[in-house]
This record gives structure tokens, C-alpha cells and sequence, in this order.
């Protein structure tokens, strides 16, 4: 069985997904086999009492680079948004993140 930390690669700090911790919605990026399930449970895992209201998973593709002749992929990945229950705590690492007014 993987550990949380296999599962949870890093958080995805974008302008996006800073607009959405406002609506306790957090983005990560996963392994690329791993369930809503095993997300739900690696994140109630590493940060202390956080309750996981639901799962959004999507696969992003990697893209066609070329270095002159030579032409490679980036590789894919998966990203996680993860949206807590109301009654739950924040997640500790984004507080002071988000711009609230």
C-alpha cells in the first residue's frame, strides 16, 4: 500500500486555484494511479483535522517539446481538487494563501 506522501506529489499554486481556497477548495497535484479514495484518505492522513467533502480528479497530457531536430513529451500527470466539508478545519499549509477581503 502507497503511503500519503506517494500519493500527494505537491500543491498546485496557480491564480485559479487561489481564487477557489475562498470556497475551501484546495488543488494537488497525485500519482497518476491513484483513486478518489486514496486522495480523500492521503489527505485526511496529512493534515490533522481535515474533512474531505468530495474528490475532483483530471488528467492532464503531457506536451510535444522540440529541441531543435529532436522531438520528447513532457510527462503527464494528474491533478487533485479537493473541497472540504464546512465544519472542517483549513488545511494549515495554504492559510495566510488566499486574499480574503
Amino acid at each position: 500500500m502507497k503511503s500519503a506522501y506517494d500519493i500527494i506529489k505537491r500543491p498546485v499554486l496557480t491564480e485559479k486555484s487561489y481564487a477557489e481556497m475562498n470556497d475551501r477548495k484546495y488543488t494537488f497535484e497525485v500519482a497518476v494511479d491513484a483513486g478518489k479514495t486514496e486522495i480523500k484518505h492521503a489527505v485526511e492522513e496529512l493534515f490533522e483535522g481535515v474533512k474531505v467533502a468530495s474528490v475532483n480528479t483530471m488528467r492532464v497530457q503531457g506536451k510535444v517539446k522540440r529541441q531543435g531536430r529532436t522531438m520528447g513529451r513532457r510527462p503527464e500527470r494528474k491533478k487533485a481538487i479537493v473541497t472540504l466539508k464546512a465544519d472542517s478545519k483549513g488545511i494549515q499549509f495554504f492559510e495566510g494563501m488566499s486574499e480574503e477581503a
